[in-house]
């Protein structure tokens, strides 16, 4: 069992930035992703990252502006949110995989967070 903690989120402006981070119970390089949820909308991916961290896959609504890492010294993932458009307010949620690889699919990730605010004013 993967515990999964999210971290950063908040209130701002369109066009400024926001770091989320997501700490993970486990050492295991897992393949990990994050997600988010509008009001009223499906969950959707956003990014996902490989065990390794040297492989990494954006949702084309991000590409160019999101930014995924990982420090696997201290079990962490990250989301480098930049130019925030009021499009992106959402419950951001990080999940991990019982595997190494990435993924874009909702169903190949067995462990989530409980999800942190992001939310972008105009």
């Amino acid at each position: 069992q993967v515990q999964l903690v999210e971290s950063g989120g908040g209130l701002v402006q369109a066009g400024n930035s926001l770091r989320l981070s997501c700490s993970a119970s486990s050492s295991r390089k897992y393949g990990m992703g994050w997600f988010r949820q509008a009001p009223g909308k499906e969950r959707e991916f956003v990014a996902t990252i490989s065990g390794s961290g040297v492989t990494t896959s954006y949702a084309d609504s991000v590409k160019g502006r999101f930014t995924v890492s990982r420090d696997n010294s201290e079990n962490t993932m990250f989301l480098q949110m930049n130019s925030l458009k009021p499009e992106d307010t959402a419950v951001y949620t990080c999940a991990a995989r019982s595997s190494v690889g990435v993924s874009m699919f909702v169903n190949e990730y067995p462990y989530w967070g409980q999800g942190t605010q992001v939310t972008v004013s105009s």
